[in-house]
């Protein structure tokens, strides 16, 4: 019995390759047969194209969201370290003036440490100005100064110091330049 249920599926099979979609299912020469099938091959294509750049556009959608999250966090972050960072700067001023208190001298000092160190745990990194060729890109030249001991175009004093994120400038460094 097993024989003749496999060769019956084996005419059953059979039967249908040699059928086609044409009216009544009736047996077709392959010349009639063969113009549906290319056009269900051009169908199949044209859909599977068109699945395909869906897919693709999807794709690019969500990069393209997350890139905007991602750009929205650090952009709210760098606003927020450039507001404190006349804090830190009130710090260091406040450690260039001499105390008769010891303790309170070292108190700010353990302050300024901690914020610094706050703020290199976030990226947040000094840019260096001092003695450095001025960099328009970090430096904020507001002030020229003929000086012969440096070389053209050389930072010669730092009257605030910039920051920067990664590669975001929070704020440039407000500089003297030599001429």
């Amino acid at each position: 019995m097993d024989n003749m249920e496999k060769e019956k599926e084996t005419q059953q099979t059979e039967a249908e390759q040699e059928t086609c979609s044409c009216p009544e299912n009736q047996p077709a020469p392959e010349a009639e047969c063969a113009q549906p099938k290319e056009d269900w091959k051009e169908q199949y294509q044209q859909l599977n194209d068109k699945y395909i750049r869906v897919l693709a556009e999807y794709d690019n959608y969500r990069k393209r969201s997350q890139k905007e999250r991602d750009s929205v966090f650090s952009d709210a972050q760098a606003m927020t370290v450039e507001q404190l960072l006349p804090v830190l700067d009130n710090l260091d001023r406040a450690l260039e003036q001499k105390c008769a208190d010891e303790e309170y001298q070292k108190g700010v000092e353990l302050i300024a440490k901690q914020f610094k160190e706050t703020l290199e745990k976030m990226g947040v990194t000094e840019i260096a100005a001092q003695d450095q060729p001025f960099d328009p890109r970090f430096h904020d030249a507001v002030m020229h100064i003929e000086q012969e001991d440096l070389p053209e175009n050389t930072v010669s004093l730092v009257m605030r110091k910039g920051y920067i994120m990664g590669e975001k400038v929070i704020r440039h460094a407000m500089v003297q330049v030599a001429n």
